[in-house]
């Protein structure tokens, strides 16, 4: 039996590879490079458009503790971040080209996925996931709004999403910037993090002309900012110390320079494995590009800054999911019409990817029907299961996107004498959960 899934991003790559691996025929359709949103630039699938990181790896976190779960399911997409990453402290980032160019590569070698290349037009009729992700076609988000307003009312909703700007490593003043990893955990150019300390003075500098600084228009609208990408200027604005204790903080360092704390400090992470390439953390910008060129080259070390690549800001659109969603993201009122990814309003990396991986598992169980076929409902207990219901909560008024977190799952009664120790038992259920789930059902 032959299925499509449209979109060739985290969650879309996710889904095909859980169809092909249970043996159903895939048209993976994908319209770049014969068409770009305009935020994407390579031809490759699976293309990381904001940050290269896939967030914390440490179990006891809601990030790491996902990522665990999609390894038990095996994921594509964590395997392949796992051959192309970059050091980055206690996070998980990769080197985004080959990283997009790798996942390609095994996409395009199984025999079970035909690459069909061109904008989709016409919503599906049945037997289909929708991974097309924030960046949706106009002409496809029209045909998406009919098919949802038919499935039980509500509309996509629409936010904007800001990525930071990359730099030239060979253009920062290493007289002034350094390596080192917060707390000294890591130390000289092995360190995972580049970073730039203020001084009060120069602090005040930067401060007033990011404020002050023109941002590049948007669409007509109303504006929904994602908080977990809000721009830096918009940041700012919320008062003087807002950035100093947000993406600025000090804590954790000495400025070489004093051999005291820096009052801020800007880091850059690296993008590729060459560690050729760095972005500003935390830097996601709407500004106009000579803007950031005229503001950024202000934080010490990088007065000669080249930028490779400038922040942007561009529409993301998503779901009003839990009035046309169920907890497998199947479009209700619908002939095994899916959904996956940051459409639906999981907001991360990761979290678009476990879409994916859902998505197709509720497909393959729809239509194979027979007893051992992977079942989609996971324990409430996993971050994946509580996201899944999450986004098919009708109880949810005002829905908005949302990553993973520790607030989604069951507390226990017991209480913790520590965050840490909280988080790290939540973990070690879910984990145990999952595995449960695994043997009895998956």
């Amino acid at each position: 039996m032959t299925v499509n899934v449209i979109g060739a991003g985290l969650a879309g790559v996710e889904a095909a590879w859980v169809l092909a691996k249970q043996g159903f025929s895939v048209k993976l359709h994908e319209m770049k490079p014969l068409k770009y949103s305009p935020a994407h630039s390579s031809a490759d699938f699976a293309e990381l458009v904001c940050s290269n990181s896939f967030k914390a790896d440490n179990l006891a976190s809601a990030a790491g503790l996902l990522k665990a779960e999609m390894r038990l399911l095996g994921s594509l997409v964590l395997e392949v971040a796992e051959a192309t990453k970059v050091s980055a402290g206690g996070a998980l980032a990769v080197d985004r080209e080959q990283f997009s160019q790798e996942i390609t590569r095994r996409i395009r070698e199984n025999p079970n996925i035909e690459i069909v290349t061109g904008e989709v037009t016409e919503f599906p009729q049945s037997n289909a996931i929708i991974a097309t992700g924030p960046l949706t076609s106009d002409i496809f988000a029209e045909q998406i709004k009919y098919a949802v307003n038919i499935a039980g009312g509500g509309s996509p909703l629409h936010f904007y999403d800001a990525a930071a700007p990359i730099i030239t490593l060979e253009s920062v003043d290493l007289n002034t910037a350094f390596f080192g990893n917060r707390y000294g955990k890591g130390e000289e150019i092995s360190a995972d993090y580049l970073n730039c300390p203020f001084t009060e003075e120069e602090y005040n500098v930067f401060y007033n002309a990011l404020t002050d600084a023109q941002c590049a228009p948007l669409q007509d609208f109303e504006v929904k900012v994602y908080e977990g990408c809000m721009p830096v200027e918009i940041l700012a604005k919320r008062g003087r110390d807002s950035v100093r204790y947000g993406c600025m903080k000090p804590v954790g360092f000495t400025d070489p320079r004093t051999g005291k704390r820096p009052f801020a400090l800007v880091q850059l992470r690296p993008e590729n494995d060459g560690r050729t390439l760095f972005n500003i953390v935390g830097f996601q910008t709407n500004l106009k590009f000579g803007e950031q060129e005229r503001v950024f080259r202000l934080i010490p070390g990088l007065e000669n800054a080249e930028f490779m690549r400038f922040g942007v800001m561009h529409r993301n659109t998503f779901l009003d999911s839990p009035r046309v969603l169920d907890s497998s993201f199947k479009l209700k009122n619908s002939d095994n019409i899916y959904f996956a990814g940051q459409i639906t309003g999981t907001e991360g990396y990761a979290e678009s990817a476990a879409g994916g991986i859902i998505a197709g598992m509720a497909l393959a169980a729809s239509l194979s029907g027979t007893s051992g076929t992977p079942f989609p409902t996971l324990p409430e207990t996993t971050i994946i299961g509580a996201l899944s219901r999450y986004i098919s909560d009708e109880s949810v008024v005002n829905f908005q996107p949302l990553g993973a977190n520790m607030g989604l799952l069951p507390p226990f009664e017991t209480r913790f004498k520590t965050k840490q120790e909280k988080y790290a038992k939540l973990a070690e259920r879910g984990i145990t959960d999952l595995k449960a789930a695994i043997k009895g059902q998956l």
